[in-house]
């Protein structure tokens, strides 16, 4: 219902009613070009964009845009603010959580971090042999000294199973023991050795004990020149690399049956220690020449109990140790890095009365284990893997594997077929920090559906990002490829967490992300892709000492020129500050809606910063936003700001309020007056009904209702609150009476035009309005 003629102030000159509206707008999708000419599995195929110009939008065009919420991408746009929507906890929750890691600074991201220690997925195998002489005379085998066989059986805590694989080793002789890195493998192999050796010496009486030893050359033992020494142990720990217990370097499985013979012969025993996939490829051996035991994790908090409290059955100081444990962090720090040399790490230091917090907090930092586990892991399947999680953590095993597919093949030469990659396969021995679960973020609530990917420390995500965006420099270019198809995916939930993750990497080097790929999507013809340079914008702004380059950029933008793209790009700058960026610091916020907003006679930016006003109000910031428009539209005259102001506010005045988004760890955003929205209903209705607000909106209600072009808009909000909301919210009807009594008390015409419009419904012979009848009936009694 649009009239672009002008009219002059409220008690200036006259005043004419509604003129019949103009046809809708075109409904084409405007969407850009996917500039890599493929997409993801989901993503959508590239669609032409719609005709754009340069130069001023008109008055008309852009009323008619807003009238019809958005133009002819409002499908896109509606789409587009729905990921942005997801993506807000989800940044949300990740900046609650960066002032936890080294890694919180932007000069981390940049390099200054020396990294220290290390982390890795195994417990301890990697080490190399105790010092002492080698039991072989080439050095490929050496004893495993007293004071190490101490350290792994005094206190060691029984692992489910452990005494029928200790049965079976000392049967077979031969004990293929499988487990994931981390489990504690070689403790349990060793103490396994021990304990069958001394039942040999107490059982058989055998001429005196061995000693335990430690294989370096894993081949050696199927080699036939080898001969055990008799009553000894012997431990061969095969490399945990991707793959290499599908074929152990030098060990040939089909010669084991002569080893095991050997170790009988000897009454000697050996274990011989890898992943699971070395039970499948000894799987022959199995009930014939070798035992096999699948060893299970123990629990890490037993651990530390037993390492500091010994062998002791007293229930209080062990009760007083878990509460120390849990108000310190460290049952937290255990559970996302359960490897029982962490526990014995925590242990150590409560033994030594050291600092506990500190340790912790060096324990849970996850700068050194995500350099490690990248120095580590070097082939394309697990760092696509590591990094797909990275950017989609919380999305379903499908979702993320069917993404680091495509990013594996961006990383790595095209294969000829589709690759057997199983990742789910691989994850416990390559990716030991990722977990797939059904619950809840820190296992606080069982989730209905698919298991979801999580890393198991919260910490991780922004630093795996941020390693592999600043570190892998040949892989940068394909990383990016690959995230910008995960812009205009189906799932919008991909869409939002790609955002987010876009946003993280800016963290970095925020020049650097502006001109290779912020800037571009700022500028797209595709809603998606410019709403998720938004929300990127918003991430990247959240961080102390990159505010002010983001907050300076999205000012740039929104003064820019006439063109087509400069007015794209300053209608992101519009939408960034709709979101968490202008909720933090709405004052800031305003001020920028307010200079892309103010650009004369060209009206191009109208609908998003009147969208960017409406995520505002639906954000708790109602006061800010209305006492801008108030301020805005002071003048009260026909001159463009004035019209575009009060556009602005009917335009939110027509928005039904919608429930904010709410994700696992979102916190908190609420200045007080979000919440009091019932859905479905225009969220500044439901506001009317306070004090607190009722002043500002008759004032915009009584400059809206006076003038043309809003007028006629103005009019049509008006009726939908009385005839279409009132049903829906209980204190509708008392909240509209309130609201035309004060504009009808104002000096001026405001009387006599609402009693006109509200008869006029009344009487309306299509649809009359009984309660606009009944309204204007009290407006005319109080009036006498």
């Amino acid at each position: 219902m649009t009239n672009v003629s002008r009219e002059t102030p409220a008690g200036k000159g006259t005043e004419e009613g509604p003129e019949k509206p103009p046809d809708g707008g075109d409904e084409r999708r405007d969407a850009d070009k996917d500039p890599n000419g493929t997409g993801t599995p989901g993503s959508r195929p590239p669609a032409q964009p719609g005709p754009e110009e340069d130069g001023p939008v008109s008055e008309a065009d852009a009323l008619q845009s807003l009238t019809s919420g958005g133009g002819h991408d409002e499908p896109e746009r509606a789409e587009a603010v729905r990921a942005a929507a997801l993506a807000d906890p989800i940044a949300e929750r990740i900046n609650s959580e960066v002032s936890a890691t080294r890694m919180g600074t932007v000069a981390v991201f940049n390099g200054s971090v020396s990294f220290g220690g290390g982390f890795h997925s195994g417990d301890g195998d990697q080490g190399g042999p105790p010092s002492g002489g080698a039991a072989g005379g080439d050095g490929s085998v050496v004893r495993i000294e007293d004071y190490e066989l101490a350290d792994h059986t005094e206190l060691y805590v029984h692992p489910d199973g452990y005494h029928e694989a200790l049965e079976a080793l000392t049967e077979r002789f031969l004990l293929v023991l499988t487990a994931l890195p981390g489990a504690g493998r070689e403790a349990t192999a060793v103490n396994l050795l021990a304990e069958a050796m001394a039942m040999a010496v107490a059982v058989g009486g055998s001429d005196g004990g061995g000693a335990c030893h430690r294989v370096l050359d894993a081949g050696q033992i199927t080699r036939p020149a080898w001969e055990p020494d008799r009553n000894s142990g012997y431990l061969v720990l095969l490399d945990d690399s991707a793959g290499a217990d599908r074929a152990p370097e030098g060990v040939q499985v089909r010669r084991l049956a002569g080893t095991a013979a050997k170790l009988k012969a000897a009454n000697s025993f050996l274990v011989l220690v890898g992943s699971q996939e070395l039970a499948v490829t000894v799987a022959g051996l199995a009930g014939d020449h070798a035992a096999w035991y699948g060893l299970t994790a123990v629990d890490p908090v037993a651990v530390v109990e037993r390492r500091v409290l010994g062998h002791g059955e007293d229930p209080e100081p062990a009760e007083t140790l878990r509460k120390l444990l849990t108000e310190s962090g460290a049952r937290q720090a255990l559970r996302e890095q359960p490897a029982p040399r962490n526990a014995v790490r925590l242990a150590s230091v409560l033994r030594a009365g050291g600092d506990l917090a500190a340790e912790v907090a060096a324990l849970r930092d996850p700068s050194d284990q995500v350099h490690a586990w990248f120095t580590r892991h070097r082939d394309p399947d697990a760092v696509a893997f590591a990094i797909a999680a990275a950017v989609l953590e919380g999305s379903g095993y499908l979702t993320v594997a069917d993404a680091a597919v495509e990013l594996r093949a961006a990383l790595s030469p095209a294969d000829d077929a589709p690759p057997d990659v199983r990742f789910r396969d691989r994850l416990g021995h390559e990716q030991p920090w990722i977990e797939l679960t059904t619950k809840g973020v820190g296992g606080t609530a069982p989730a209905l559906g698919p298991p979801r990917v999580r890393f198991r420390s919260a910490l991780l995500q922004q630093v795996v990002l941020a390693y592999a965006w600043t570190t892998l420099d040949g892989r940068r270019a394909a990383i990016l490829t690959w995230l910008r198809r995960l812009l205009t995916h189906d799932d919008i939930e991909v869409r939002a967490r790609a955002a987010v993750a876009a946003g993280i990497l800016a963290w970095a080097d925020h020049h650097y992300a502006l001109h290779r790929f912020l800037r571009t999507w700022a500028g797209s013809t595709s809603w998606p892709v410019r709403q998720a340079a938004a929300t990127a914008l918003g991430v990247a702004g959240s961080r102390p000492g990159a505010d002010e380059a983001v907050w300076g950029q999205l000012h740039e933008w929104a003064s820019g020129g006439t063109s087509a793209y400069a007015r794209r790009l300053a209608a992101t700058a519009a939408n960034t500050v709709g979101g968490p960026l202008g909720r933090r610091d709405p004052e800031r916020a305003l001020a920028l809606l307010h200079r892309a907003l103010d650009r004369g006679d060209d009206w191009g930016t109208l609908t998003p910063v009147a969208w960017s006003g409406v995520h505002l109000l639906h954000q708790g910031r109602a006061a800010p936003v209305l006492d801008a428009l108030i301020a805005w539209s002071e003048p009260q005259d026909v001159s463009p700001m004035v019209v575009k102001s009060l556009s602005a506010f009917v335009f939110a005045v027509r928005r039904p309020y919608e429930e904010p988004v709410r994700a696992e760890g979102a916190g908190v955003r609420s200045d007080g007056t979000a919440g009091r929205g019932v859905p479905g209903v225009p969220l500044l209705l439901s506001l009317c009904a306070t004090r607190e607000y009722r002043g500002r909106l008759e004032e915009l209600w009584a400059r809206s209702l006076a003038r043309k072009p809003v007028q006629e808009l103005a009019l049509d909000a008006l009726r939908e609150w009385i005839d279409d909301y009132a049903d829906r919210d209980p204190a509708a009807p008392d909240a509209v009476l309130g609201l035309l009594r004060g504009i009808s008390r104002r000096p001026g015409k405001h009387h006599d035009r609402l009693v006109y419009w509200l008869r006029r419904w009344g009487a309306d012979r299509d649809a009359p309005s009984r309660r606009s009848a009944e309204l204007a009936r009290r407006l005319e009694r109080e009036a006498r």
